[in-house]
C-alpha cells in the first residue's frame, strides 16, 4: 500500500513539474503573440464560392472561435450540452463513450462530419465524440433536419440531424510562417492533458499543421451510496470510490491545406489510440474495480477538393479511408456464462462527387452521388464477417422568389451485402424527400419564419443485423418523419445599454416508425433485434441572445432551453406495454443552459450552467424505482 502512495506520489510530481513547464513555455509563446501591431493577418483557407443566401433557410446552432474556447468544455461532446434540442449519452467515466441524440430520434439518426466528411460507424451506428478534442477545432455547428445547402455530398441528406465539426485553418500573421501553441491542463482525478499544435506557411496557397494529445486519468472520485427499505429505513449509506474510469489516450493529426485559381483543396490524417475503463454497476455494494476494459485504435485518411469549372458549373470530390480496431473485455456477467473478450475491425472506402449549375441568379440545382464501402471483422462464434456496398444518390434544387425561399432534395440509397456464412438481408432501395422552406415579411424585415418535412430513415447497423445470436437479417430500416415550424428574430441596437437581440424558436412533431430494438426472447440470456417501436416526439426549442454594455464592460447572455415529449407509441401484436404512452427513457422534458460573457479591456470573464430534468432509466415503466433526478452543473 504503502509502496502504491509512494508511486502515486511520484506520478503525481512528475505531473505537476511538466505541467509548469508546459505553463511557463505557453505564457512565454502567449506573451509573443500578444504584441498588438498593425499587421492583418492572413489565412490559408477554403475558398467558399457558393455564397448565396439560400444557405439559411433552417439557421444553425453555432459556436466558434472566441465562444468555443470559453465555455468549460474538455470536448466535443461536452460543448454540444450547451446546443437546444440534444442529449448526452455518456456512458459513464473519463473513457465511457460519449454519443449525441438529437430530439430523441436515436444516435444512429446523427450524422456528423469532420472537416466536411462523414464520420462512419457500421458496426453500431454511433460515433464517440470524446474522440475529438476541441483544441483543434474552429466552428461546432449543429442543424436539425439537415444543412439548408445543396452543394454537399449525397450522405449530406441522409440524417435527421447532423453536426459538423470544422477544424482549425491556419492563419499566419505578418511575415511570420510558423505558429506553435502548447497548452497543459491539470485537474483532480488525477488528470494530466497536455497538447501542442505547429502551423507551417509553406507557400502563399499551401500551409500544413501538425497536432497531438496526450490524456491521462485514474478516474477515481468518491461518491455516496445509499438504500432504503420500503418502510423508509436506511439499509446503508457510506462514501465509496467510483473505480475504472481511467483513460489512457493519444491522438495525433495532420493536414495541408492548398488554394486554386476558383478552388481550395485540403488532405488530413487523423489517428486516435486509447485504453480505458468502463465502469460496473454497483450491485449489493461490490465497490472495488470489476468494470470492462476497452482498447481502441482509429485512423483516417481524407482529401477534399474543390473547383469551379465555368461560370455556372462548380464541382467537388471527397474520398477517405479509415481504419478500426476495437478490443473489448466485458469483466461483467451479463448475457453469457462467460465474459466476453472480443476484438472487431471496420474498413470503410468512400468516395463523393457533387456538381452544383446555376439556371438563373435564383435558381440552382445539384446533382450528387457517393459511394461507400464497409466490412467488419470480428472473432465471435459462428460470425457472419458482412461487407456492405452502399450507393447514395441525391438531386436538389433550391429557388428563391421575392422573399420566398424553397429547397427541395430527393434521396436515393441503395444497399446490397454480402455474407462468408449465414443469412443475408435482401438489397434494399429508397427514396426520401425533404422540403424547406422561408419567408421574410417586408414590414419587419429583423423576423424570418419557415418550415420543413423530412422523411429519412437509418440503415440496420452490422451488430443489428449480424451480431450472434442477437441480430436479425429480417430487419427493417427504421423510418423518422420530422414535421418543424418556427422563427428568428435578430436585430441590432444603437442605444447605450441594449445592443442586439438574437431570438429562435422552433416546435416540431417527430415520429419514429418500426423502431429497432433488443428485447429478451426465451429468456434473459438470449435477446433480439426486432423492429417494434413507435415513438410520437413533440417539443419546443428556444435560443436566446443578447448583447448589453455597462459602460465599457460588455456582456452576452446567452439562453437555451428545450421543451419534449417524448412517448412511447408501440404496440405489439394488438398489445400495449404496461410503459404505452409514457415518456421514453432518458429523454428530460425540460433541459437547458444559460452562458454569460463579459468583457472588459483586455479581461475577459465566463459563467455557464447546464440543467437537465427528471427522467427515468433504461427500465421504461414512468415509476418511482426507475426514476432520475434532475442535475445542473
Amino acid at each position: 500500500m504503502n509502496e502504491l502512495m509512494v508511486a502515486k506520489l511520484t506520478t503525481f510530481q512528475f505531473h505537476t513539474i511538466v505541467f509548469t513547464v508546459f505553463v511557463l513555455t505557453s505564457q512565454i509563446l502567449s506573451s509573443q503573440t500578444r504584441k498588438k501591431d498593425s499587421i492583418k493577418g492572413e489565412t490559408i483557407k477554403t475558398v467558399n464560392i457558393y455564397k448565396k443566401n439560400f444557405k439559411e433557410i433552417i439557421p444553425a446552432q453555432v459556436l466558434q472561435g472566441e465562444e468555443l474556447e470559453r465555455l468549460n468544455s474538455h470536448s466535443v461532446a461536452d460543448a454540444l450540452r450547451y446546443f437546444s434540442g440534444v442529449q448526452i449519452k455518456d456512458y459513464g467515466g473519463m473513457g465511457g463513450m460519449k454519443t449525441v441524440n438529437i430530439r430523441s430520434m436515436g444516435s444512429q439518426h446523427v450524422g456528423v462530419f469532420y472537416d466536411g466528411i462523414q464520420l462512419g460507424n457500421a458496426q453500431n451506428g454511433q460515433v464517440d465524440l470524446g474522440r475529438y478534442s476541441l483544441d483543434d477545432l474552429e466552428e461546432i455547428s449543429l442543424y436539425n433536419g439537415q444543412k439548408s445547402e445543396i452543394f454537399q455530398p449525397a450522405k449530406d441528406f441522409g440524417s435527421s440531424g447532423s453536426i459538423y465539426l470544422q477544424p482549425k485553418t491556419p492563419v499566419f500573421t505578418g511575415n511570420r510562417k510558423t505558429n506553435l501553441t502548447i497548452r497543459a491542463k491539470s485537474a483532480s482525478i488525477d488528470l494530466f492533458n497536455p497538447s501542442f499544435r505547429l502551423e507551417q506557411k509553406i507557400s502563399k496557397r499551401i500551409a500544413a499543421s501538425f497536432s497531438a494529445e496526450f490524456l491521462q486519468s485514474d478516474g477515481l472520485y468518491k461518491f455516496r451510496y445509499g438504500r432504503k427499505y420500503p418502510n423508509g429505513a436506511t439499509a446503508s449509506d457510506t462514501i465509496s470510490k467510483r473505480y475504472d474510469s481511467d483513460i489512457k489516450a493519444k491522438r495525433f493529426e495532420t493536414s495541408v491545406n492548398g488554394t486554386l485559381n476558383n478552388g481550395s483543396w485540403n488532405i488530413r490524417g487523423y489517428g486516435y489510440i486509447s485504453n480505458r475503463g468502463i465502469p460496473a454497476p454497483i450491485v449489493k455494494n461490490r465497490f472495488k474495480a470489476r468494470g470492462a476494459r476497452m482498447l481502441d485504435e482509429n485512423y483516417f485518411v481524407q482529401a477534399n477538393f474543390r473547383k469551379k469549372l465555368f461560370p455556372k458549373l462548380e464541382t467537388q470530390l471527397k474520398a477517405k479511408f479509415a481504419y478500426d480496431y476495437t478490443y473489448f473485455n466485458d469483466t461483467v456477467l451479463s448475457q453469457s456464462a462467460m465474459p466476453a473478450i472480443n476484438t472487431y475491425i471496420q474498413r470503410e472506402v468512400y468516395v463523393s462527387s457533387s456538381n452544383l449549375y446555376s439556371i438563373t441568379p435564383n435558381w440552382d440545382v445539384s446533382l450528387n452521388g457517393d459511394f461507400q464501402y464497409n466490412t467488419l471483422d470480428a472473432d465471435l462464434y459462428n460470425f457472419s464477417y458482412p461487407t456492405r456496398y452502399t450507393t447514395l444518390v441525391a438531386l436538389a434544387t433550391t429557388y428563391q422568389w421575392n422573399r420566398f425561399k424553397f429547397l427541395g432534395s430527393l434521396l436515393g440509397t441503395f444497399t446490397s451485402e454480402k455474407v462468408k456464412m449465414n443469412f443475408k438481408p435482401d438489397d434494399r432501395r429508397e427514396w426520401t424527400p425533404a422540403f424547406f422552406m422561408s419567408y421574410q415579411p417586408a414590414s419587419i424585415p429583423e423576423l424570418t419564419l419557415r418550415a420543413f418535412y423530412k422523411n429519412i430513415f437509418r440503415l440496420p447497423t452490422f451488430n443489428d443485423l449480424y451480431y450472434t445470436s442477437v441480430g436479425n437479417t429480417f430487419l427493417k430500416p427504421e423510418f423518422t418523419h420530422q414535421y418543424d415550424v418556427g422563427f428568428t428574430y435578430q436585430k441590432k441596437y444603437d442605444r447605450s445599454l441594449f445592443k442586439g437581440l438574437y431570438i429562435k424558436v422552433d416546435g416540431y412533431y417527430n415520429k419514429v416508425t418500426d423502431k429497432i430494438v433488443a428485447i429478451p426472447t426465451t429468456n434473459m440470456f438470449r435477446w433480439m433485434m426486432l423492429n417494434l417501436g413507435k415513438v410520437e416526439i413533440m417539443g419546443a426549442d428556444v435560443n436566446v441572445q443578447a448583447e448589453l454594455m455597462l459602460g465599457k464592460v460588455k456582456l452576452r447572455p446567452l439562453l437555451a432551453y428545450t421543451y419534449q415529449s417524448a412517448k412511447d407509441k408501440t404496440i405489439t401484436k394488438g398489445f400495449k406495454e404496461t410503459y404505452y404512452g409514457e415518456q421514453i427513457p432518458y429523454t428530460p422534458r425540460h433541459s437547458g443552459s444559460f452562458t454569460l460573457m463579459a468583457d472588459y479591456k483586455d479581461w475577459s470573464f465566463n459563467y455557464s450552467t447546464i440543467y437537465v430534468g427528471e427522467r427515468y432509466d433504461g427500465q421504461q415503466d414512468n415509476i418511482r424505482y426507475n426514476y432520475i433526478q434532475p442535475w445542473y452543473t
